[in-house]
């Protein structure tokens, strides 16, 4: 959430900066209830200096003056009323300032969608086949370890079921991927896949993102989009002493999503699912570490890449391709032979101060001294299913066998799948 201060005393600042994200905002709006909220409250204090006189007036004199008593009456009244639309003025401000993004960071390029993202370094070359490579979901189902109609059958849409080495591989690569970031300094954390309402929004994906997320209306659960949520809600109105920056998760969840937004897009295969698995870095910083831990954290997806020694590259996102809670992301896209793209399979975002201030999370930079709001960082440490498409894709060998990357060898306990026996 940004600052009312902030809107209130730079507009033009904010307004500039809103405007590179090429999207509309409430800002008019909020700035003119803030201006509506200041007028009610001067009256109102008005209002209230005059009702203390006259009842100490009223107080000192015997018998009570009846005109003075209906005065008070009807300042009472009119102070009760201007209370009641401080209160829809105010509602409807903070509703305003929910729906309000991030500001870019100046380094952010300017675009207003993902044509103009910036492609900033590769890694890996793209392997050469003596046939024509194959996409997954002709792969999978061949060798018996992913099946379409299946998923479909029993959820319906965009669902599929893993099955055998096909399961294992999956299973595999999340244990992996988790002793892999322990290894760098990552703590784990085992998540709640469904949380409360207000650790969806302090996380900023409430009230903007309610249509793409599901939802238990009787118990006002919500499930959970990404292991970033639950983690953002971990410290949700605590003060965090001097020594506990920085802090750094891992986690793995499944993720829910009704992927809405994704309508008109390449959905074939396992791109895109309601349900799928992640693993998820978080960070939680002093803010004049932000900016480095954003590097680091994108030096840390990279790092699993180059270990399933997957080609890759690392994409910054424009203004207008950028997260509703992010100042800043870059994006790391696998390479896909089959399919004959680049698939994201890692978003890491800077989202500064925001999702600190949405949760109220705090921490004092020294003994006695006034809290400040925190910086949250989190990334995609991978997500599963552009992962295992990209295995599958890169590493396909003639025969319709796929071989397993080296790293996953020890906890698959095979080195590679072959078709099932006829």
């Amino acid at each position: 959430m940004l600052s009312l201060d902030l809107i209130r005393n730079q507009p033009d600042l904010v307004r500039q900066a809103i405007a590179r994200r090429h999207a509309g905002t409430p800002l008019q709006a909020i700035l003119d209830l803030d201006t509506q909220r200041s007028r009610l409250l001067v009256e109102v204090e008005a209002l209230r200096a005059e009702r203390n006189r006259g009842s100490k007036e009223i107080a000192r004199i015997q018998p009570r003056p009846p005109h003075l008593i209906e005065q008070m009456r009807i300042v009472g009244d009119r102070i009760k009323a201007l209370d009641v639309t401080l209160d829809t003025v105010q509602r409807s401000m903070d509703d305003s300032l929910a729906l309000m993004p991030n500001l870019p960071n100046d380094s952010v390029p300017d675009g207003p969608d993902s044509s103009a993202n910036a492609v900033v370094r590769s890694w890996g070359q793209p392997r050469s086949y003596a046939f024509k490579p194959k996409p997954h979901w002709e792969i999978g189902p061949a060798l018996g370890i992913l099946d379409f109609e299946r998923g479909q059958k029993i959820s319906g849409s965009r669902f599929y079921v893993l099955a055998g080495p096909g399961a294992k591989l999956q299973r595999a690569l999340i244990q992996w991927m988790l002793d892999f970031h322990i290894a760098r300094g990552y703590r784990e954390v085992y998540l709640p896949f469904m949380v409360r309402r207000q650790v969806v929004f302090g996380a900023g994906q409430l009230p903007k993102f309610a249509d793409n997320l599901y939802h238990d209306a009787e118990e006002d659960f919500w499930m959970v989009p990404t292991a970033e949520v639950p983690i953002t809600g971990l410290y949700a109105g605590e003060i965090l002493p001097p020594d506990a920056l920085p802090i750094h998760y891992v986690a793995y969840t499944a993720c829910f999503r009704r992927e809405k937004m994704s309508a008109g897009k390449d959905i074939r295969g396992m791109k895109r699912g309601h349900q799928f698995d992640k693993v998820e870095l978080y960070k939680i910083v002093a803010p004049e570490e932000s900016d480095a831990a954003l590097v680091r954290l994108v030096a840390d997806v990279e790092a699993v890449a180059q270990a399933l020694d997957l080609p890759y590259r690392v994409v910054q996102l424009c203004t207008g391709d950028l997260g509703f809670a992010a100042r800043e992301s870059y994006d790391v896209e696998m390479w896909a032979p089959g399919c004959d793209e680049w698939l994201e399979v890692s978003s890491s975002s800077d989202c500064g101060d925001f999702q600190g201030r949405r949760a109220n999370i705090r921490y004092r930079p020294a003994q006695g001294a006034k809290p400040v709001f925190v910086h949250t960082l989190n990334g995609s440490g991978l997500a599963l299913p552009r992962v295992m498409i990209s295995i599958m894709e890169n590493y396909q060998q003639a025969d319709g066998s796929v071989d397993i990357p080296k790293v996953l060898q020890p906890y698959t306990g095979f080195d590679r799948i072959a078709a099932p026996a006829a």
